[in-house]
């Protein structure tokens, strides 16, 4: 067992900051600024260490960490509730049918209606690895660790769970949607809002985003093409969200239209299908014949909290886990871990 996932805390500034430079645009939860990403990490800090299990304004950042040479290689994030310190704007696509009798023609307008409808939910998010780590599924170690801390603090979260993934943004840097859409109303470049959204928050979405509805036919063909789209570098976490339980229903984002996941918090599958259970072994040999399958385990609550992939024989009333793991995360026989199959 070599990478981890723990809190983050402001050691980890640094290496958080050097992995947002890498983000290429478009990605709010994790800005290139300094500033702003330490003010997260002092938000976080606050959210691990809040009294209390109801669901509030949280923020939890958690790292991927090479156990052996300490290094920070991934970051990913979890918003306790959504839409509590400005609205949570989404667009949302809906359809107008219309029949005139005269001509005996039907017409459906498909258009975009502001929405506020997901506030309230919380947001799984902020999921970058770096380049050199994006095999061995370290990124579902990062993605599905997060479902695992909200299954074992659940009173912390909502019914619902959200997850926004980057639309298309072209190789300038820019955003066809923003371009065909909010853009014509802020005076303002794609990446200018997306680093004011960033570092200050969508209250000016608030004053100055028209709020009638948007007729999708009217845009142009380069906005039209890119609605519900992820970033070519989001297919593979579309995937795995849908995996997950996660689907799309019509939700988009207002800066760059990608494609707002949803699903009931309860019915995420590694919450649904996650096990508690009491280590009453710890073997050298547990996983040495291939003949038990890795499990993706966790241990611990708030700023304790670890997860990584390790050996688990789950015999029933005998539960073995391999040295390496238990070495790596400090278990110990008794203590209790939750883990759910790898693949």
């Amino acid at each position: 067992m070599t990478f981890l996932i723990r809190p983050a805390n402001m050691g980890d500034l640094q290496p958080i900051y050097e992995m947002a430079k890498r983000t290429g645009g478009g990605f709010t939860n994790l800005p290139p600024d300094k500033k702003a990403l330490s003010a997260k990490l002092e938000r976080s800090a606050a959210g691990f260490d809040r009294v209390g299990d109801d669901v509030a304004d949280d923020l939890y950042v958690f790292v991927l960490q090479n156990s052996v040479t300490g290094e920070v290689r991934g970051t990913c994030q979890i918003f306790g509730k959504v839409g509590q310190r400005w609205p949570f704007y989404s667009y949302r696509i809906g359809a107008l049918t219309q029949h005139s009798v005269e001509l005996e023609r039907t017409f459906r307008a498909d258009i975009l209606n502001l929405s506020t409808d997901l506030e309230g939910a919380t947001e799984v998010g902020g999921l970058f690895l770096h380049p050199g780590e994006r095999a061995g599924g370290l990124g579902m170690l990062i993605a599905r660790s997060r479902y695992l801390f909200i299954r074992n603090h659940r009173q912390r979260f909502a019914d619902r769970t959200i997850a926004e993934l980057r639309g298309v943004i072209d190789e300038a840097g820019g955003s066809p949607f923003w371009d065909g859409v909010a853009g014509r109303f802020f005076g303002m470049s794609f990446q200018e809002a997306d680093e004011f959204n960033a570092k200050f928050g969508n209250q000016f979405i608030a004053d100055l985003m028209p709020k009638h509805p948007v007729y999708i036919a009217m845009l142009q063909e380069s906005a039209k093409t890119v609605i519900g789209v992820p970033h070519p570098s989001g297919r593979a976490a579309m995937r795995m969200l849908e995996n997950e339980g996660f689907a799309w229903e019509n939700y988009i984002d207002i800066f760059d239209g990608g494609p707002t996941m949803t699903a009931r918090t309860d019915q995420i599958r590694s919450i649904r299908e996650a096990k508690d259970v009491t280590i009453t072994e710890i073997s050298p040999s547990a996983g040495e014949q291939n003949i038990h399958q890795k499990k993706l385990f966790t241990i611990g609550r708030l700023h304790t909290f670890k997860a990584a992939y390790g050996w688990i024989d789950d015999r029933g009333d005998d539960v073995i886990m391999d040295t390496e793991s238990a070495q790596a995360l400090n278990i110990s026989v008794g203590d209790q871990v939750t883990y759910v199959e790898r693949s």
